[in-house]
């Protein structure tokens, strides 16, 4: 329940890209949503960002919408609504590589860029093993603290970002003798950002269900969710 009583508004903005399962991924996280007191609505296009009427009641912005076309308007209307304080949460290429517009990804502060391949039997494959190391701060942030270092089997992502998020775990792409790069790179895998009065939350891993249900992400995700919506309870930065 938000101050005044009444129940929180969950706005789900999901589609694209088929293959990050949009519909079944935000699916396995609206029982928990509804559980913590919110009232939820989806919608599958990114459009509905420019009804400022809703956006004014939404104290949480769920959003899985890959490679997906934006309009300025919708962009404003919803980056209107996070500095307002609305929260803004996501994961994997539903957040990271939604839009191409530039006023959006100064709002989220990350861009996907590759997720370099491994070799598999059947030729090059993006599901990598790779581990995903808490930084400092998230040891000690509401949305990771607890959680150890963990190893997943499923992309990982290279990604382009700025020095305004709060870093709360890394993953690192190894230099191997065939790569380009000449150096181990560090991406951000789970970061939190603030805009205005909004709180922003974002993590690379999710490409699918079965990795949003290892316990550890899993976790991360709503934790993530509670700590960006509105009038959250949750302390820290």
């Amino acid at each position: 329940m938000s101050e005044t009583g009444t129940e929180r508004l969950a706005l789900v903005v999901r589609g694209g890209w088929e293959g990050h399962q949009p519909v079944e991924t935000t699916e396995l996280f609206l029982p928990f949503l509804r559980a913590q007191g919110f009232e939820v609505v989806a919608h599958d296009s990114s459009a509905v960002y420019e009804d400022t009427e809703l956006l004014a009641r939404a104290d949480l912005i769920v959003q899985c919408m890959s490679m997906g076309e934006i309009s300025r308007e919708a962009v404003q209307g919803l980056r209107a609504a996070v500095a307002a304080g609305s929260g803004l949460a996501g994961w994997h290429g539903g957040i990271v590589d939604a839009y191409p517009s530039n006023e959006y990804l100064q709002l989220v502060g990350g861009r996907f860029v590759a997720h370099p391949s491994d070799p598999g039997p059947d030729g090059p494959t993006p599901q990598r093993r790779h581990r995903i190391v808490m930084t400092e701060r998230g040891r000690a942030h509401p949305i990771t603290t607890g959680i150890d270092d963990f190893e997943l089997v499923t992309e990982q992502y290279w990604v382009l970002h700025d020095d305004l998020s709060d870093l709360l775990a890394t993953t690192t792409h190894p230099a191997r003798a065939d790569d380009p790069w000449h150096r181990p790179v560090v991406s951000p895998a789970v970061w939190t950002r603030r805009w205005g009065r909004g709180r922003i939350f974002v993590a690379t891993p999710g490409h699918d269900v079965a990795t949003l249900q290892n316990p550890s992400v899993r976790t991360i995700v709503e934790r993530g969710m509670l700590w960006a919506a509105r009038d959250s309870e949750s302390e820290g930065e």
